[in-house]
C-alpha cells in the first residue's frame, strides 16, 4: 500500500488532503473546498479536522455519510504496487486490489503461568483489585479524569472475571508488539491470541517473552524460521494467514489494530489493515473490530462534559488575575475556554489535536474512526475506546510533548503509565466483546462511550492554549530524566 507516484516521488499530502475533502464534500461542500484550497497544510489541518468533526456531529446521517465517503476515498486514492492477480503492475487503486496472497506458516507459544483470575490494575506501585480498584475508579470520575461510562464498564469486568479469557474468541493483534497493545493483559488472562508485527528481533523477543510468561496461547506467522510479517509489504499474505486460522478455528475472530509508524507510513499501514478488515468482515459479519482512540484528536462530547468544563473555567477565582497579562501578551491565544461555542444540542467538540503529531497521524486515526462507525452501523461488534494520555516512547522522544505531559497535572490532567493504560484498555475490550452491539442515537457516541481522556475533555482550558505553559512548567522535570 502506498501513495500515488507524482514525478517519481510518493508525497502524502495530496492524498491525505484529498481524502479529507472527499469525506466532507457531499455533506459540506464549502468545507471540502477549504480543505482543497489549503496552502499551508501542516498548520491548517488542525482547524480543518476540527471543523470536519463539527460537521459529523450535525446529524447521524451526516456522520455515517462522511465515514462511508472517507473510506471510499481512501480505497480510491491509495494504491497497490507490485502485482495483482498474479500479473505485474505499476500501481492500481486499492479498491481494485484482489486481496490475493499465500498464507504464512505458523508457530505457537503456550504460556506456562497460572491464569490471572481477576482484573488487577497496576497503578503507582500497587495492584488494584476489587474494592480498591472501585475506589480508584470513583476518584478518577470525581476528578474528571474518566467518564462515568468508563467506571461502569470497568466495574462490569470486575463483576465478571470469567470474561477475561475471552472464551470462544481468537484475538488477532496487528501491531502486537506496540507499547499500547493489550498483548500482555490478554496473555495473563489466558486468551487465545494471534500476533502480527514486523519481523524484527527485538519485537519478537518481547512478544515471545510475554507469551511464555502468560497463561494463554500466542500464534504468529513465520517465514523461513523468522517470525513476523510486514503488514504493508505483505498485506495479501497476512490476509490469507488470518483467513486460514479463522477457518481452522471456526470463526470467532477479533481483529485489533495497534500498528503504529511515523509520518506517512502510519497512513499506509492503516490503509493496508483497512483493506484486510473490509474483506474479513464482508466474509464474516460476526468479525469484531478493536481500536484505541488517541486522546489527541477532536471528539464530539456530550453536554454534561461541556457544562463541567464551562463551570471549571468560570470558577477559576483569583488565578484569572495572573492569567490576564499572559493572555494580553499572547494576543488572546493562551487560556482559552475549552468550549467557546457549544453545538446546537449543547454538546461540543473537544479539540485536542496536537500540531506536532502531524496531519498523517490525524488522518490515520480518522480512517480508523470511519471504519468503526461504518462497521457498527452494519451491526458488527466494535470496541473503540479513548485511551488516556500515556507516557509512551513516541511521547518521550518529542521534547515539547514530554514537557507538556510533565506539567499537565497543573491543569487537572493525569498522564498514565503504560502498564496502567494497557490493562484498563484491555478490560474495556473484554467488556465490549461481552455485550450486544449498542444502538446509538449518534455514531460519534462510539468514541464518547467509556472514554478515559485523562481530564482533557473536562478541564477549563482548550488544551492547546495551555500546552505551552504546561511545557514550560514541566521542562525541568524532563531535563532531569535525560
Amino acid at each position: 500500500m502506498d501513495f500515488p507516484s507524482v514525478d517519481g516521488r510518493r508525497p502524502s499530502t495530496p492524498t491525505v488532503r484529498g481524502v479529507l475533502a472527499d469525506a466532507t464534500r457531499d455533506v459540506d461542500p464549502r468545507l471540502a473546498d477549504a480543505v482543497d484550497a489549503s496552502s499551508s497544510w501542516r498548520s491548517d489541518y488542525v482547524g480543518l479536522v476540527r471543523q470536519v468533526t463539527s460537521v459529523s456531529a450535525q446529524t447521524p446521517k451526516a456522520a455515517l455519510a462522511m465515514a462511508q465517503a472517507g473510506l471510499r476515498a481512501v480505497h480510491e486514492r491509495m494504491v497497490v504496487t507490485g502485482t495483482t492477480s498474479g500479473t505485474a503492475t505499476g500501481e492500481v487503486p486499492l479498491r481494485d486490489w484482489d486481496g490475493a496472497g499465500e498464507p504464512f506458516a505458523s508457530e505457537t507459544v503456550r504460556g506456562t503461568a497460572p491464569r490471572v483470575p481477576e482484573l488487577r490494575v497496576p497503578y503507582r506501585g500497587r495492584s488494584l483489585t476489587g474494592g480498591a480498584l472501585r475506589d480508584q475508579l470513583a476518584r478518577w470520575q470525581s476528578d474528571g479524569i474518566v467518564e462515568p461510562s468508563f467506571v461502569e464498564a470497568v466495574g462490569e469486568v470486575v463483576d465478571h472475571p470469567e470474561w477475561l479469557a475471552v472464551g470462544g474468541r481468537t484475538v488477532a493483534l496487528l501491531g502486537a508488539g506496540a507499547e499500547m497493545s493489550p498483548l500482555g493483559p490478554l496473555c495473563a488472562w489466558g486468551a487465545d491470541v494471534l500476533a502480527v508485527d514486523v519481523p524484527a528481533t527485538p519485537v519478537w523477543e518481547r512478544v515471545r517473552g510475554i507469551a511464555e510468561d502468560g497463561a494463554g496461547t500466542v500464534t504468529y506467522p513465520v517465514e523461513n524460521g523468522v517470525p513476523g510479517a510486514d503488514l504493508v509489504g505483505r498485506t495479501g499474505d497476512v490476509l490469507a494467514w488470518l483467513r486460514q486460522v479463522r477457518e481452522a478455528r471456526g470463526g470467532g475472530l477479533v481483529v485489533g489494530m495497534h500498528a503504529y509508524a511515523d509520518g506517512g507510513a502510519h497512513v499506509r499501514v492503516t490503509a493496508a489493515v483497512d483493506a484486510m478488515l473490509s474483506r474479513l468482515t464482508d466474509e464474516d459479519a460476526t468479525t469484531a473490530l478493536a481500536y484505541l482512540a488517541t486522546p489527541t484528536d477532536a471528539f464530539v462530547v456530550p453536554s454534561e462534559v461541556v457544562e463541567a468544563s464551562t463551570a471549571a473555567y468560570e470558577g477559576r477565582g483569583a488565578v484569572r488575575l495572573v492569567q490576564a497579562p499572559l493572555r494580553v501578551v499572547s494576543r488572546g491565544r493562551l487560556f482559552l475556554p475549552n468550549y467557546e461555542t457549544a453545538l446546537p444540542d449543547g454538546s461540543g467538540v473537544a479539540d485536542i489535536l496536537v500540531p506536532q503529531q502531524g496531519p498523517n497521524y490525524a488522518m490515520a486515526k480518522r480512517i480508523q474512526r470511519w471504519r468503526g462507525i461504518v462497521a457498527e452501523d452494519a451491526g458488527q461488534p466494535v470496541s473503540f475506546n479513548v485511551a488516556p494520555a500515556t507516557w509512551t516512547r513516541s511521547v518521550t522522544k518529542n521534547r515539547l510533548l514530554a514537557a507538556a505531559y510533565a506539567g499537565a497535572h497543573r491543569f487537572g490532567v493525569e498522564i498514565f503509565a503504560p502498564d496502567t493504560t494497557r490493562t484498563l484498555m484491555a478490560a474495556l475490550l473484554v467488556r465490549d466483546l461481552h455485550r450486544p452491539v449498542p444502538v446509538r442515537e449518534h455514531p460519534e457516541q462510539l468514541f464518547a462511550d467509556g472514554a478515559a481522556h485523562g481530564g482533557l475533555w473536562r478541564v477549563a482550558y482548550e488544551p492547546r492554549s495551555a500546552l505551552g505553559v504546561a511545557a514550560v512548567s514541566g521542562l525541568p522535570s524532563t531535563l532531569r530524566h535525560r
